[in-house]
């Protein structure tokens, strides 16, 4: 199948882009059906406040940023640094910053 370069219009911000040839041939090779509907500023600007469309996002309707995680102070059981981790520590449990997570979890 050959492909052409295709101009396209964002829905975000309105402005034409080129869907070129290559792009178009890779969403092929993925399977994918539908053409891109930002242009790839606005396709970036989505990737960095992560937002893909899915669940676990803020707003009733505008699902364009994520809610921002909450995140809860702890010592490290492993170092003894202080720490932020995304869920509530237990006292049953032991919480590791970053660095400590990778080596443990690489142990097991």
């Amino acid at each position: 199948m050959s492909f052409s370069d295709k101009v396209l219009k964002c829905r975000d911000c309105g402005n034409e882009f080129v869907f070129t040839a290559g792009e178009q041939e890779f969403y092929a090779s993925r399977g994918l059906m539908n053409e891109p509907g930002r242009c790839p500023s606005c396709r970036a600007l989505r990737r960095q406040h992560g937002s893909t469309g899915g669940n676990g996002y803020s707003g009733g309707g505008d699902r364009t940023y994520r809610a921002q995680r909450e995140m809860h102070p702890a010592v490290c059981a492993e170092c003894g640094a202080n720490t932020m981790v995304p869920f509530l520590p237990r006292t049953d449990k032991p919480v590791y910053c970053s660095n400590c997570y990778e080596k443990v979890r690489s142990r097991r």
